[in-house]
This record gives C-alpha cells, sequence and structure tokens, in this order.
C-alpha cells in the first residue's frame, strides 16, 4: 500500500523544486553584467534542482518509505543551501555592496519560500502529514504574505501607463496585507479544536480573496504571453506566481478536508 508520507514528499518536491530553479533564474536575470560570481551561483542551483527534478522522476508513490526519507533529507539540504545563498545576496543587497534589479523583498520572499520548503521536507520525516490546529493559522499567514509580497511585485513591474492593472495590484495588495493583519490577530487568540467554526469562516475568506488574486494572474499571464500588455515581467515569472495562488487554494482545501474530519482521526487533537 502507499505511504500518505511518500506521496505527500513527491508532491512537495515536485511543486517546491520548480519554483526554487526558477527563484535561481529571476535572480540571475535581476543581476548587472558586473555580477558575474552570483549569476554563476545561480545556475549552478538551477543545475542542482534540475538534477533532483531528474532523480524525482524515478520516484513513485509505491517507492519505500526509507528511499524516499533519503531523498528529502538530500532535498532539504539544496534547499538550505539556497537559502543561504538568497540570504547572501539579501545583505550584499542592505549593505549596498551590490545594486540589482532584484527588489530587496523579493529576495527575502524567495528565501522564505526556500526555508518554507525545507522545513516541510523536515516534517514529513518527522511523520507531520498535516499541520496541527494552530499550524493552520501560522500556515495562512505564510501564504497570504507571499500573495501581498506578489501583488506588489505585478504592480511594480507593470509599465506606469497600464494605470487600471497597476491599480487591481495595488488593491489586491492592499487586501492581502489586511487578510495578514486579521490572521495575526486570530493567531493571537489561539483558537483550538472546539472553535473550529472560526477555522472555517477564516478558510473560507481565503479562499475566495485567493481565488480572485489567482484569476487576476491568469489573466496577467495571459496578456503577457500575448504581448498584450506593457511591463517587465518574464512570462515564466507570471506563470510562477500563477502556480503558487493555486497552491494555495490546493493548501486550504487539505485544511478544510482534515477539520472537517471526524474529531477521532483528526491529528491534532489529544
Amino acid at each position: 500500500m502507499a505511504s500518505p508520507i511518500v506521496a505527500r514528499s513527491l508532491d512537495e518536491i515536485r511543486f517546491w523544486s520548480r519554483i526554487m530553479k526558477e527563484h535561481a533564474l529571476f535572480l540571475s536575470l535581476g543581476f548587472t553584467y558586473e555580477q558575474r560570481q552570483l549569476i554563476a551561483e545561480a545556475q549552478q542551483f538551477i543545475a542542482l534542482f534540475e538534477r533532483i527534478e531528474e532523480k524525482l522522476s524515478r520516484f513513485s508513490p509505491n517507492s519505500e518509505l526509507g528511499q524516499v526519507q533519503a531523498f528529502n533529507n538530500e532535498v532539504y539540504q539544496a534547499a538550505v543551501a539556497i537559502w543561504h545563498y538568497k540570504r547572501k545576496v539579501l545583505g550584499l543587497e542592505l549593505r549596498c555592496e551590490i545594486r540589482s534589479n532584484n527588489f530587496p523583498l523579493l529576495i527575502d520572499h524567495v528565501s522564505r519560500e526556500a526555508a518554507y520548503f525545507a522545513n516541510r521536507l523536515k516534517e514529513l520525516n518527522e511523520g507531520r502529514l498535516v499541520p496541527e490546529a494552530n499550524d493552520i493559522i501560522q500556515e495562512n499567514v505564510f501564504f497570504l504574505k507571499i500573495m501581498a509580497d506578489h501583488a506588489k511585485f505585478i504592480g511594480h513591474l507593470l509599465d506606469p501607463s497600464e494605470r487600471k492593472l497597476v491599480e487591481q495590484a495595488r488593491e489586491f495588495s492592499h487586501d492581502f496585507d489586511q487578510l495578514v493583519f486579521q490572521a495575526v490577530d486570530l493567531d493571537s487568540m489561539r483558537p483550538q479544536s472546539e472553535t473550529v467554526p472560526i477555522l472555517d469562516q477564516f478558510l473560507d475568506q481565503n479562499r475566495v480573496s485567493v481565488a480572485s488574486l489567482r484569476d487576476f494572474k491568469r489573466t496577467a499571464r495571459e496578456l503577457i504571453e500575448a504581448c498584450r500588455i506593457k511591463s517587465n515581467i518574464h512570462p515564466l515569472l507570471a506563470d510562477h506566481t500563477f502556480r503558487e495562488a493555486e497552491r494555495f487554494l490546493e493548501i486550504i482545501d487539505m485544511f478544510e478536508a482534515t477539520l472537517s474530519a471526524p474529531k477521532m482521526q483528526r491529528p491534532f487533537d489529544s
């Protein structure tokens, strides 16, 4: 019988390894010609995650748990390595030792995603398939901040003459900032299992907002690919942010399924 930990591990690696590879590409495109060493390091990470993707293709949901756990450890090391690289680049930017076309917030953003990926692999190897009730709020804080960042990046990378789209991006940025603050407030209240309806409402509200942003990103991606709007947004970056919104919606569905499970089956009930 296939192990849920194996299936979840392979899914996380499939999604996030591609994201890490693309992060390295986007950073390399943002560096200036003089920053050849940083570009070379980024290219090494592209090659590293391509090798991981190639190795991933040899696994299946029926693979042995021990083999997948060993693979998780290997990918964990790669995720930690690219996290260190991203934080190094951020430090260089903040100390004004380099000047590139990579926003400091973007570098921080991609480093947070690397840390999230590494942490998920660690949790899976510890046997934690789904978050505990309180962790659901923190995971939503993480993804809501990611969505807010995306809206800000889109607004900054669109040509200023695209006034309507720029304004839409700003509105999404504001809305998701408010959702982040609301999630932080809810986290401080620490709802326990007996207050599940509060979590249900929280997830429902997030789903509506993320679906709206996802649809905006889909439209922007299609317009960019068709060269129908003016921007500095790489078509792959447009698709990248769309996929992350889709991922958040999948995670919300997973959380709701966990909360609706019979109490005896909930892994977070004591």
